[in-house]
This record gives structure tokens, sequence and C-alpha cells, in this order.
């Protein structure tokens, strides 16, 4: 899956013209190799674009307004090459909007004691320029990530890699509406919360959606949808017949088709790629009545299948949770297997339908010891909630 085909690092070089015009050439030329070299690393998961050496606050500012409303540009890794005076940074620093790597490294593995000269001290002076642009963000209470180390090793790569797809997540966040069917559950703190603030910070956009009128697209599912979404239940699934009966369990089956097929409707013409479910409000009051029109089951099994292809979910109108899922499955794409397979934030029971279906063509969460799945959940999801956080201003 190429989930990151359409999105760019930018690379931007920290120099400046005292040291003439050969300096800045070779500024050039090194900046070019050490991104071409990252970029066929095959670690770091998305494109990073050499956008040139900044000489100057006038530099510094325009690459990164022009960072800000580049759709493709994801991130801004800085490096300085030579000394960069930190002063020349600050308009820039201040106007950017997107997530900041700061590159600690250098051109050379080694200092050539042997043949160096005035001219090579000039030129490379990462040890002195990364230090004073270190120190101007930090005056300026500027987020971003520092990575030391040498850009051909993979340790350092590794680390960039990691923020990489934390900056794919934060990009993504921007883009996300999070539906809520129903509202939150009643009574219940945790799932509750400042949504305007949450879009504010964050950039995630929450909003209600009546059941009533998720219900028009319920009406709308045609018996023939259903059963080609039953089949398609049967070749997927191992199926368990439970003590309800055939007539019963079939059809708690087909309802759980109606409503994956309505849910998928609504969030695509929403264009939404998060929501919430609240078993409070799940269509009419009384399932007994004749013309009952809704759920008669939370849609856990929609839910479920949903997830699996990135689309958000949080039970009982956690939208915290739903957002975040979202994110979680952005940061992980071209992962490793383990890695994909034990990605959850949500509690174990979530994975359980009504209709009684089970997985057989795909194994459960992971067929890893449960404690080094719950333990890579929750490292997994306390990486990527601090990563993100640590990017807000």
């Amino acid at each position: 899956m190429k989930a990151f085909d359409n999105l760019e690092l930018w690379w931007v070089t920290g120099a400046q013209l005292l040291y003439g015009g050969d300096a800045v050439v070779s500024v050039d030329g090194h900046s070019k190799e050490m991104v071409e070299g990252l970029n066929n690393s095959g670690i770091i998961p998305i494109k990073v674009v050499y956008k040139g050496t900044a000489n100057s606050s006038t530099e510094v500012e325009a690459v990164m307004k022009a960072a800000n409303n580049d759709a493709k540009c994801v991130g801004i890794i800085t490096w300085m090459h030579t000394f960069s005076p930190a002063k020349m940074w600050i308009k820039g620093l201040q106007a950017l909007q997107k997530p900041l790597l700061h590159f600690h490294t250098q051109y050379n593995a080694e200092i050539p004691w042997d043949t160096m000269d005035m001219d090579f001290m000039n030129l490379n002076q990462s040890a002195h320029g990364d230090i004073e642009f270190g120190h101007i963000c930090t005056r300026m209470r500027v987020p971003r990530k520092v990575v030391c180390g040498y850009w051909k090793d993979e340790a350092a790569q590794r680390q960039i890699a990691v923020w990489a797809r934390v900056c794919a997540g934060v990009a993504d966040s921007h883009n996300v509406r999070c539906l809520m069917f129903g509202m939150n559950m009643n009574n219940v703190a945790v799932t509750d919360g400042d949504r305007v603030e949450f879009e504010q910070r964050l950039g995630y956009h929450v909003d209600y959606y009546p059941v009533s009128s998720m219900m028009e697209y319920w009406k709308k599912v045609t018996e023939a949808e259903v059963d080609e979404l039953v089949e398609q239940y049967k070749k997927e699934y191992v199926i368990k017949i439970d003590e309800s009966g055939e007539e019963v369990y079939w059809q708690k089956v087909r309802n759980a088709a109606r409503a994956e097929i309505a849910l998928r409707r609504v969030l695509k013409d929403e264009g939404a790629t998060a929501f919430t479910t609240n078993f409070d409000d799940l269509g009419d009051a009384d399932i007994n009545q004749p013309d009952f029109c809704g759920f008669d089951q939370i849609p856990g099994l929609a839910s479920q299948r949903l997830m699996a292809e990135g689309i958000g979910f949080g039970a009982e109108g956690d939208w915290k949770t739903a957002c975040l899922y979202r994110t979680l499955w952005v940061i992980q794409q071209t992962c490793s297997r383990f890695v994909r397979s034990s990605l959850s934030i949500s509690p174990n029971w979530r994975f359980t339908s009504w209709a009684s279906v089970s997985a057989s063509s795909r194994p459960p969460v992971s067929s890893l010891p449960q404690r080094w799945v719950v333990a890579s959940r929750l490292l997994l999801s306390i990486w990527a909630t601090a990563s993100v956080s640590s990017l807000r201003k």
C-alpha cells in the first residue's frame, strides 16, 4: 500500500552568504546528496524534498509560508550546514504551522584532520549552527522533534521515519470529520469534552448527526444488497448459530448487514472518516412496534469492518477515541505486520458483534501472546498521542 505517495517532507538547509559563492555551491551539493541518501535508504516512508538553502530572514519566512500553503508538505526538516544566525529564523518559525524536525547532523562522518583548512571550517559548522538553531527554537518554545546522529546511520533515519509517520497523522487530522450518531452516553465524563477546543488544538472536526437522518439511508437499502453482503460474510467468517435458532439468528445477521450498508453510505456522502454510536439512540424506541425503524443491535460488526479500513470508531459517543483511532491507523500504514495487527485503542468487547460472527480468514487481533498485544497497543497509543500532542502549539 502506497499510503504516503502524495505527501512530502521539506528539507531546508540553514546557511548564510558570508563565506562566498563557492561555499553556497558546496552547501547545496551536500544537501542534495543527503536528501537523496535519505530517500534511497528505504526507511523513511515519506519522500524528502530538498527546498534549497535559507540564507536570510526573508528566505526562511518565504519557505515556511510556502510549506503552510502546500497540501503535500506535512513537515519541515531543518539542518544547519554552516553557521546560520538564529535571529534570521524568528519570523519563519513564528509563521510555521507544520511539524518541525531539527536534524543535528553533519555532512562528514569524521573530521579530516590532515587536510582541514579554514575554508573547510567555515563550510562545516553544523556543530555551531545547530546549537544556535536549537537555542532559538527553545527560547521561542517551538514544538519540534530533534534527531542527533550521522545522516547515513540507520538509527538516525529510523527516528526520522517515526516522526514522518506522526506528520502524516497530523496532516490527516485536519481533514477528519467525525459523525456522532446520537450524543455521548449520559452521565459518562470520559466521553464528554470540549469539541471546539479539540478542533482548535488538534484539527479534528466533530459533528452531531441525527439518527433519524441515518434511518433514511437504512430504509433505502434493498433486500438484494443485504443478500449480497450476507454472502460476503459467509465467505469471510465462521458462522456459529446461537441459541436463538436459525431464523432469529439470520435475521440478526441481515440487520447487521443492512446497518453496515447504511453506515457506509452516510459516511461517504458526508465525507466522514470517523463516527460514534450510542446504544441509547439506535432508532425508534420500541423494537416491538410493527413499523419500527432502527437498529435492533449496536452495529458492532459494521464498526469492526469499517475500523479495519481506517474509519475511526468510538463506542457510546466517544469521539476522542474515534478520532485518535483514525490517526493511529494513518500512522501505521506500511508498518510491520506486528504493529498493524496490534493497532487498537478500544476495549475488547467492541470487537464482538451482536450477530455472533467470528473471524476465520482473518486472524483475531494478533496471533502473538496476549500480553504482547496489549503492550504494543499501549505503547503505540502513548507514542502517537504524545507525538501528535507535542507538535501542537
